[in-house]
């Protein structure tokens, strides 16, 4: 019965979003309408919906997604080369729970970890 899942995270400038996720993080901008205080943006089978939140405090967000890829070095390697900042305690690595992972912020503090299974 259940098909997918599209995290809502908060975001406190669309703008600002809407460039990380396109520039650095390689997504596309999602649906046919431009929504004011929405954002929905897409790659490959990943959808992540954004809602305007303008005092949102960065420091107290925990917002979180785990994303799935089935080649994490290159992802690893892509957002390298497009100088997007990897998370202090997040470089690629094998975790003990059979995953490569790695991390990145966004610019309101949502992480997200890439993740695939070794």
């Amino acid at each position: 019965m259940l098909t997918d899942i599209n995290p809502k995270l908060p975001m406190r400038n669309k703008a600002i979003t809407r460039d990380f996720y396109i520039n650095q993080l390689g997504f596309q901008e999602f649906g046919s309408a431009d929504f004011d205080g929405y954002l929905m943006v897409q790659n490959d089978n990943i959808q992540i919906h954004f809602f305007e939140f303008t005092a949102l405090d960065p420091n107290e967000n925990y917002g979180q997604v785990y994303i799935r890829t089935d080649d994490i070095d290159q992802l690893y390697q892509t957002f390298l080369a497009n100088k997007t900042s990897i998370h202090p305690a997040g470089h690629l690595q094998l975790k003990p729970w059979g995953q490569k992972e790695f991390s990145i912020l966004d610019p309101d503090n949502n992480l997200l970890t890439f993740g695939q299974s070794v």
